[in-house]
């Protein structure tokens, strides 16, 4: 494993996810081959128009006696997490998840306060991560998910997404999620397709929650991880996370993880960032007739606007391949109904 040369600083954090709650598993979800949803019912935080494109493309590569048939063996779909799924603004969720862990580890390690990234973060004073870039994010990760066993780790997500709270929305982060991809997921799921994570947060971090949250197991998700120990303590097999080597699901990463986890290229992609772009390509690739999918955060109201001005989530050249190759490009104000449930 090692590091990936081009990650940056919102993707280097690892990222998270959040949850809708408790829905039945994919494999309940399927419905029988060529059976089409009601549309309105399935995707109604979906506008007009980019539903209607759904609908379109799902039919075809749905219908046996199309050109464009996919098998359902076939049907693979994948998806971005943060500004995908759910939002990464101001910073990704699971960057906020890394800093609170900091805080509450704090106590047992007063080394930390001579080291000025962990000692600023504890405070809430960023400056000095931003100034250490990679380095000072690899430390500020490294200490708050090190060393810790993997029952642990996953103790620790289930404990914070079960109580953290989103700042600007004042919800628990499993409720800030994108109804309007939960809603896609679950309507491709019911035309047999198979639903993936591909993102740069981190894989422990997503597998607690991906279930619940979006149906999808967590076997299904892909994203960075680090290096890890196995042993046996006291009897009991053990996995602890360790210092080492992170191999960053980003940018070129994510077709190479693509082949290495799942071994189809998919006809399905969600993304919303440049970040994303190499996986849109690789599915945009398929011999299949396939979907691509790219979200544009417009709407600073309901959710937040950016594109080019963002630490995380920069959207620039996949914005400008996406109307080259006539991409569906989802304008989140306009585009979306509902941003999310609670609205």
């Amino acid at each position: 494993m090692k590091i990936h040369s081009t990650f940056t600083w919102g993707l280097t954090l690892f990222f998270a996810f959040t949850t809708l709650a408790c829905r039945q598993s994919p494999d309940k979800q399927i419905a029988p081959v060529g059976t089409v949803m009601k549309t309105e019912a399935a995707l109604s935080a979906w506008a007009d128009s980019p539903r209607a494109r759904i609908q379109a493309w799902v039919q075809a590569v749905t219908d046996s006696t199309s050109p464009d048939f996919i098998p359902v063996a076939d049907r693979i779909a994948v998806f971005d997490n943060d500004g995908t799924l759910w939002p990464e603004q101001p910073v990704p969720n699971q960057a906020a998840f890394a800093f609170d862990m900091l805080r509450a580890l704090a106590p047992a390690h007063p080394e930390w306060k001579k080291k000025p990234v962990l000692k600023g973060a504890i405070e809430g004073d960023m400056a000095p991560l931003k100034q250490a870039g990679v380095k000072g994010l690899l430390e500020l990760v490294g200490a708050s998910h090190n060393n810790l066993s993997t029952d642990s780790f996953n103790v620790s997500v289930r404990n914070w997404i079960d109580t953290a709270k989103d700042r600007k929305f004042n919800r628990p982060y499993n409720e800030v999620v994108y109804l309007p991809m939960v809603q896609l997921m679950d309507y491709l799921r019911a035309h047999g397709f198979k639903t993936f994570i591909v993102s740069g947060g981190g894989a422990d971090f997503m597998r607690v929650w991906s279930d619940e949250a979006y149906g999808i197991p967590s076997y299904q998700v892909i994203g960075s991880y680090g290096a890890l120990k196995y042993e046996v303590v006291n009897g009991k097999p053990v996995i602890t996370k360790q210092p080492g080597d992170i191999y960053v699901d980003d940018k070129a990463g994510k077709p190479v993880a693509i082949h290495r986890f799942i071994g189809k290229v998919p006809v399905l992609c969600g993304g919303n960032s440049d970040g994303d772009q190499a996986m849109m390509q690789y599915t945009s690739g398929s011999p299949y007739k396939s979907l691509v999918i790219l979200l544009h955060h417009t709407d600073a109201e309901r959710e937040f606007a950016y594109d080019t001005r963002t630490l995380s989530g920069h959207l620039e050249t996949a914005l400008v391949e996406a109307r080259e190759k006539n991409w569906m490009v989802v304008d989140m104000k306009r585009d979306f109904r509902k941003i999310f449930a609670f609205e």
